[in-house]
Formats: C-alpha cells, sequence, structure tokens
C-alpha cells in the first residue's frame, strides 16, 4: 500500500474532531485539502473510512477499527521520535578515550579538566595504553574514539590532525650538545641513543628522521615509559629524541633541550571508527580535545620554550 503519515495524521484528526472543518482547523489544513487527504487514503486501501453527511461526518466499522489502531500507532512513534530527539542533543553519559602514555600525561589532563568544567554531566574515562592498543581497542568499540601519533596506516578509520610539535634532543647540560643554540641531526653521528620501545608511536618516526637525515647512531637502550627517559639521560647513559610534548623536563634536574635542526616534526591525530557516528556526548568531547591540542600549540609557539 501507498499510503502516507500525513494521511494518517489527517484521518486520525478527523474520527477525533468528527468534523473535516475542525480536523483541518487542529492541524492547519483547509478543509478541502483535508477531504482530498482522505479520499485517497480510502482509494489506497480499497474501502470506505468515512459515511458523510451535511451535518456530520460518521466513521464506518472499517473506519473505526483502523482509527483505534492508527490512534495509538501514531502515539507510539511520536513518543518515540521525542525520545530520539532527545538523545540527539543529550550531553550526558560516559566517553571512553584511550590515548598512548606521553598524550595521556602532558594532553588529556587538561582534555578532562576542560570536559568536567564544560559538561559536568558527561563522565570523561581514560585509558592509557600503548599506540597499537589504543587502535585496537577503537576497531573493538571498547572506546569511542582515541589520539595516536601519525602517520596511522587504516582504511578503517577517521584520522583528524590536531597537533604538530617538532621532535628534540635531549642531553645532560654538561653535554657538548648543551652549550649550542641548536644541534643538527648530523651531530648525532656516532652517539649512544636512549629512545623509547617500539610500542611508542614515535619511533618508527624517528628512526625514519635517523635515516633521512644519514645518522648512524647506537641505540643502546629502549624503554617503555617516556618519564623513563629523564633518568636515563641524566645518569650518563646517552642522550635522546624526543617529542616536544613530553615536556616541562623535571625540576632540579641536570638535563638540558636543544632544537633538531631540520625541524622534524610528528603530528597527533584524532581516530575513531570510520562512518560510524560518535554519540553526543563523544562528539562534545572530541571537540574539547581538538581545542586543548590547538591551544597547546599556540603556547609553544608563543614561548618557544624548548
Amino acid at each position: 500500500m501507498n499510503y502516507s503519515l500525513k494521511q494518517l495524521r489527517i484521518f486520525v484528526a478527523i474520527a477525533r474532531h468528527g468534523s473535516f472543518s475542525r480536523a483541518g482547523e487542529a492541524i492547519g489544513l483547509s478543509q478541502s485539502a483535508v477531504s482530498h487527504s482522505v479520499k485517497e487514503l480510502e482509494a489506497e486501501m480499497g474501502v470506505r473510512l468515512l459515511d458523510r453527511t451535511t451535518r456530520e461526518v460518521i466513521l464506518t466499522e472499517a473506519g473505526q477499527r483502523l482509527a483505534k489502531r492508527v490512534e495509538r500507532l501514531l502515539d507510539e512513534l511520536q513518543a518515540t521520535l521525542l525520545d530520539a530527539r532527545s538523545f540527539g542533543v543529550q550531553r550526558s553519559g560516559t566517553v571512553r578515550v584511550a590515548s598512548s602514555q606521553t598524550i595521556s600525561a602532558h594532553l588529556m589532563p587538561q582534555c578532562i579538566a576542560a570536559g568536567e568544567q564544560q559538561y559536568p554531566e558527561i563522565r570523561f574515562l581514560l585509558r592509557d595504553q600503548p599506540q597499537q592498543q589504543v587502535l585496537q581497542s577503537i576497531r573493538n568499540a571498547e572506546v569511542d574514539f582515541g589520539i595516536v601519533v601519525d602517520p596511522v596506516q587504516a582504511v578503517d578509520l577517521d584520522c583528524e590532525p590536531i597537533l604538530h610539535e617538532p621532535f628534540l634532543l635531549l642531553c645532560r647540560n654538561d653535554h657538548p650538545f648543551a652549550a649550542l643554540q641548536t644541534v643538527e641531526w648530523s651531530a648525532l653521528n656516532g652517539c649512544r641513543l636512549v629512545l623509547q620501545d617500539y610500542a611508542s608511536g614515535s619511533r618508527p618516526l624517528i628512526d625514519s628522521a635517523l635515516r633521512q637525515q644519514r645518522v648512524n647512531a647506537q641505540v643502546v637502550q629502549e624503554i617503555g615509559h617516556p618519564a623513563t627517559l629523564f633518568p636515563m639521560v641524566t645518569a650518563g647513559i646517552g642522550v635522546s629524541i624526543f617529542p616536544a610534548l613530553a615536556l616541562p623536563l623535571p625540576e632540579g634536574g641536570q638535563l638540558a633541550v636543544r632544537r633538531l635542526v631540520p625541524e622534524i616534526n610528528r603530528a597527533l591525530m584524532l581516530v575513531r571508527r570510520k562512518n560510524r557516528s560518535l554519540t553526543p556526548a563523544a562528539e562534545v568531547i572530541w571537540q574539547i580535545v581538538r581545542e586543548q591540542a590547538e591551544r597547546l600549540q599556540q603556547r609553544r609557539e608563543q614561548q618557544a620554550d624548548y
């Protein structure tokens, strides 16, 4: 059958008001439009629904049965649509976000604080994981979205860059590099390096940069947690290459940070499953993470504190 929701609503209005004119007034249509709609509905259904007299409109037996059932269904449909609309603007519930350790430590606290301030009804849960586990959590729908280090080779994910930052050199403040304002990548030839292991999204990018700059250095330690870089370098085990996001340095230390030239950057990416909509709550948290990353980048550029 090819009848419309509008036709059914008009029919129910006639059944309620017992008149074409009063039904038209209730739903904002002319009497002729109401009459025409009912005729189309009767023609499509192949049954007479109304008996019309000069004084009143009377439902036939088929019309009575239809009106009783359709009125209830239309009420349920209206309630369902209102519920869906309410969900569409709802900004409450739990949002789960995954990110790697450096991102969790140096970007996500500001995001969580901003989220709690702007949307106290939303519970923001952070999952701190190595990058590959972050990606797997997104694919498995264990989290709403994640923040990772580019490049992400994944056709099943939507990625949005939110922050670009340089790799920096970390050394002891009595190291010859500490006396320089900037350090050439080529100066790292023959150096002992302390780097994060391959659970970090930055490590492949550092390896690529070393190859591009034709640096032949010895990686003497590969560590899992970025905070371990600082005591390793302080102990004189080697120098390190690390992202600007890992700043600031621990207070009272014996470390120095210098720019590496030419500047080589990494990008942080917001990542979610492709062709899957975020909940309204997750959508606003996504926006908060983007805004906080932009503010962080602006502060870095203004302060030039590395």
